[in-house]
């Protein structure tokens, strides 16, 4: 395939991410908006090390695994947010009894 459909796609996974980000208030899925912005950002970073890795085959065979390592750190990295944050999620609904995130703002005071 070519990599234009994996940047478009990459691309409208991550505009789908911020209208949910930015249009919802429940606490659930903002969080599952946020991953979906960092997978469509694992999207285009594997995509582009396979561009790489074609590009550069013959002369050197570990061409190409940057991306996908990077692609590993990031899928640890958002393991450990998801815990903590499902973990700030279930002690909001404990206390809270909502998962709104306007509720929030009464926090402060």
């Amino acid at each position: 395939m070519k990599i234009e459909y994996y940047i478009f796609l990459s691309i409208a996974l991550f505009c789908i991410g911020i209208v949910g980000v930015l249009t919802r208030r429940n606490a659930i899925i903002v969080f599952m908006c946020v991953e979906l912005m960092l997978n469509a950002a694992n999207l285009l970073l594997v995509a582009f090390s396979k561009m790489h890795h074609l590009a550069q085959k013959a002369s050197n065979p570990t061409a190409g695994t940057d991306g996908q390592l990077f692609v590993f750190f990031i899928m640890v990295v958002a393991a450990a947010e998801v815990s903590v944050g499902l973990a700030i999620i279930v002690m909001m609904y404990r206390n809270v009894h909502s998962v709104d995130i306007n509720f929030l703002n009464r926090l402060k005071h």
